[in-house]
């Protein structure tokens, strides 16, 4: 068998090439703001002014979101009494569960699970393009979801609220789809840095995460967006850090074993937490009916939190738990609520067990119908992690080396959120900015990069890209392959051949296509269904025999392709599809075997030499 080519091998083995036009300049900025600034603002300098309107919505979409969580929680749980097991938390998280589904069902009528996910496919394959509906759906969703005891995280839902909020913005005025692919990462990156006053991840998480592979000048935007957000969060809720945390035992170098073995741990931790979130979403996914669903979620989630508080919504308070406790016998405040109050000496075990279900208490809260993302959860699994790690270590004492809890907790925070999400400089930096633990960079680089390297050479894509990387839809760090991601397969879609009748004479045919410059013709039914194609090359021994005009029809002389794409198709396996068959054009049916048009190499061409060239430009 032929071995696949590379994109760039692909289109350089490609001889034919037709020129596209640029994206015409009228369609960059309105007329309006050329009037009135009498033309002395240029397109990049628009995109800045755009991307600060991303970045102070984001960043006030980042803030009513978790002001709304944290509304719904008090209001909820204020007059909970912490010496014994509450049967509210049975109730809670099943009614925020429903209540969201139907919001889901009958108000917003779309998906908005996966907000992450939705967000690369919009950038990989949808040009950009975003549903408006989701500037508001997922904070409502969302903020219901967790505030009831919903064990997910606030971030993904803010993320996909500041990415549509981008694209909606770049449609307002008419922007192209590269900058359409911006104005999306800097809402994604403003919504990080609002929610968590954290301006360098915001960044970072855009690069990494969202894999947008930008320039030095669409870094500019993507700064302005986050400082922007970041300010708005400082202005609303002043200067102090998400997660308090003094530094009482600097890291030292007789730690790097222990630091080492911990990113190691964190990272099979992390592997476990992706397997087990795919393996448990497909048992939902097989469940066709909504209230079966709702009811395996709701009764999962809900009999998890009975028995563990801690997984009741972000976990964030018993991350400050485990982070301002001074050992293991200070953190026992985490069994508040639960069966296990007043057993401080099963404190580890009591975590270690947490750690375990928490996957599934976060994909029960998704799959049910619940609305929030793997941000939270990642991040209270590595802390959870670290810190009983930290407590069997010490326990231990391996050379005598003593390694602190609360340090512990920032490492596996940042290690299993480098891992889960291929995102070390994510995991380094938002743990830093989360806690001001900039002192502790090195062990934080350490833990990230082992448990990162570890999960990368056991599984290739991260938990968000997984879906999309199976359909060939994904946008990676690799420029020709993000090219070829950014094409929009209509765009090169000749619609303009004549469709033939299969049975009309081949006289009838030639008279019809005598005015096409092409080669291949398709004939459908009445119905457009794809019945076959008439290649010219292939009946010129007749076509010049007007005796046989009337002797054959085209159903008789027509051919099947050697290949039929789909709209649904990526272009990484359209390209695959050229290259087996050694095709120079092929038609293109819909979802429905329609037939919509034919594709060519030379087009293709032409649109991956556009793309390339506003990269290169930049």
């Amino acid at each position: 068998s032929t071995m696949p080519l590379s994109p760039k091998e692909f289109f350089e083995n490609t001889k034919e090439s037709i020129t596209a036009l640029p994206t015409p300049a009228h369609l960059r900025m309105p007329q309006w703001l050329k009037k009135l600034t009498n033309g002395s603002i240029t397109h990049k300098q628009f995109i800045l002014i755009l991307s600060f309107l991303v970045g102070v919505a984001s960043g006030l979409a980042a803030n009513l979101l978790k002001w709304f969580v944290h509304f719904v929680e008090h209001l909820l749980t204020q007059n909970f009494d912490v010496g014994s097991s509450n049967a509210l938390y049975l109730i809670y998280p099943v009614v925020g569960i429903f209540i969201s589904a139907l919001f889901i069902k009958f108000i917003v009528r779309d998906n908005i699970g996966h907000g992450i996910t939705k967000i690369l496919y919009a950038i990989s394959r949808n040009q950009g393009h975003i549903r408006s509906h989701n500037m508001w759906s997922s904070i409502v969703a969302s903020g219901i979801t967790i505030g009831f005891g919903g064990s997910v995280g606030a971030e993904s839902p803010v993320v996909l609220t500041g990415s549509a909020i981008g694209s909606r913005i770049g449609r307002w005025f008419h922007q192209d789809h590269r900058t359409l692919m911006i104005l999306v990462g800097c809402g994604a990156s403003g919504a990080i840095a609002g929610i968590y006053k954290a301006p360098i991840t915001g960044l970072v998480f855009t690069i990494e995460v969202l894999m947008i592979d930008l320039t030095m000048w669409s870094l500019v935007p993507l700064l302005i967006s986050c400082t922007t957000a970041a300010c708005i969060s400082y202005f609303l809720s002043g200067n102090a850090t998400m997660f308090h945390f003094d530094l009482n035992d600097p890291f030292v170098v007789e730690r790097v074993p222990s630091t080492i073995l911990l990113g190691l741990v964190c990272g099979f931790v992390a592997l476990y937490f992706t397997r087990s979130m795919n393996a448990f979403e497909q048992i939902f996914a097989k469940c066709k009916n909504m209230m079966v669903r709702f009811a395996l979620g709701a009764s999962v989630l809900a009999a998890l939190i009975f028995l563990f508080p801690p997984l009741y919504g972000e976990g964030y308070s018993t991350i400050s738990t485990l982070l301002n406790s001074h050992g293991v016998s200070d953190a026992s405040s985490v069994m508040n609520n639960s069966l296990f109050y007043g057993h401080d000496q099963y404190l580890l075990v009591f975590l270690a067990l947490v750690a375990l279900v928490k996957v599934f208490a976060s994909t029960a809260t998704t799959g049910g119908g619940g609305c929030g993302g793997t941000f939270a959860p990642s991040i209270f699994l590595g802390g959870v992690t670290g810190f009983v790690f930290a407590g069997v270590w010490n326990l231990v004492q391996p050379f005598g080396i003593v390694l602190p809890t609360t340090n512990a907790t920032l490492y596996g925070m940042a290690a299993v959120m480098s891992a889960v999400f291929h995102a070390p400089l994510t995991g380094i930096f938002l743990i830093a900015e989360l806690t001001g633990g900039y002192q502790l960079l090195v062990p934080l680089m350490i833990v990230s990069s082992v448990s990162y390297s570890l999960v990368r050479s056991i599984e290739p894509h991260s938990i968000y890209a997984m879906r999309l990387a199976r359909r060939g839809q994904l946008l990676s760090h690799h420029k020709d392959q993000a090219v070829i991601a950014l094409m929009n397969l209509d765009d090169v879609i000749d619609k303009t051949r004549p469709v033939l009748n299969p049975d009309i004479s081949l006289g009838e045919m030639l008279q019809i296509v005598s005015s096409s410059k092409r080669l291949h013709f398709a004939v459908c039914s009445p119905d457009r269904t794809l019945l076959g194609q008439i290649n010219l090359n292939n009946i010129r021994h007749i076509i010049f025999r007007s005796e046989l005009y009337n002797t054959f029809t085209v159903r008789g002389l027509m051919s099947q392709p050697s290949a039929i794409l789909r709209t649904d198709d990526g272009m990484l396996a359209i390209m695959d599809k050229f290259q087996v068959d050694d095709a120079g054009t092929l038609p293109v049916v819909n979802t429905q075997n329609r037939f919509v048009g034919y594709v060519s190499r030379s087009e293709l061409y032409s649109a991956y030499r556009e793309i390339m060239k506003d990269f290169s430009e930049e």
